[in-house]
């Protein structure tokens, strides 16, 4: 019985977590506007979903910005969260709870400094200022997501590459990037839906003829929930969900690589230790 409620909790908590999401993907396909009554079977929605200009472009800018941001973030986090475990302890401390500090801060708040630094420094409001914004917010979540990996991995192994003759780049290329690369992945996923869902930050920081898909769909919900946001938004999570399908799959390829190359590596080791016990 107990085996059972807890099966039966599992599957309780998703389908409250996708049942939200399921309705949407059925109604994107809805011949109807009124989300009270099915209309039949349509793909109309995509169609007039991709002639609609103000979602192309916002679709446009959402993307460039995703992606650049999560990069850069992704490329600044990882030599930040490396300098930050190689620092002492105290001073380590004190590096992560002042990282940790701008994912607890408000968005309002985030939003609001960022909109007046950019006015300050006299940095026009735009694609750039909304960039910036963008990489700020994601360094913290990347470094969050690396420091793990960092304290997990054994940290002789990098000095030990470096008596055998190894440069220091080959041997952060060869030894820390295999060890921390789970962790990588994880931070750029994190910091591309952080970017592709962000209202707020963005809000503030934009500027005229500048707008991403949140900012639209706001502005458009206003007049009434429109059945190509269904469509758009339908689109969004296949593409999130085969980008992670792809993630996981490369990933555990690479683990079970790294772990027959291990075996191996601890199969000759026994059987020159034997070798040498005969001898």
């Amino acid at each position: 019985m107990m085996k059972f409620l807890k099966k039966a909790y599992v599957y309780l908590i998703f389908i409250f977590l996708y049942a939200p999401i399921g309705i949407l993907i059925i109604y994107s396909f809805n011949d109807s506007r009124s989300r009270g009554a099915w209309g039949g079977f349509t793909l109309r929605w995509y169609s007039e979903l991709f002639k609609d200009r103000q979602i192309m472009n916002a679709l446009y800018y959402t993307l460039a910005i995703a992606v650049i941001a999560s990069i850069v973030a992704t490329i600044v986090g990882i030599a930040a969260a490396i300098g930050i475990f190689s620092m002492k302890k105290f001073k380590r401390e004190l590096m992560l709870n002042i990282n940790h500090l701008p994912i607890l801060n408000p968005d309002i708040v985030t939003g609001i400094a960022l909109m007046l630094l950019f006015a300050s420094v006299k940095l026009p409001l735009g694609f750039l200022s909304m960039l910036l914004a963008h990489i700020t917010f994601c360094i913290p979540y990347v470094i969050l997501s690396i420091m793990p990996k960092l304290k997990q991995m054994n940290k002789h192994l990098y000095e030990a590459a470096l008596d055998l003759g190894a440069t220091p780049f080959y041997a952060f290329k060869r030894v820390i990037m295999p060890e921390i690369m789970p962790g990588v992945i994880t931070g750029f996923l994190l910091a591309l839906t952080l970017s592709l869902d962000d209202f707020v930050i963005s809000f503030f920081t934009t500027g005229n003829g500048v707008t991403n898909l949140s900012i639209t769909v706001e502005s458009m919900a206003r007049r009434g929930i429109s059945p190509k946001l269904n469509a758009l938004s339908t689109l969004m999570f296949l593409a999130v969900l085969l980008l992670l399908i792809v993630v996981n799959i490369r990933t555990s390829k690479d683990a079970d690589e790294r772990r027959e190359k291990n075996e191996k590596i601890r199969q000759s080791g026994v059987f020159v230790s034997g070798s040498r016990d005969n001898i």
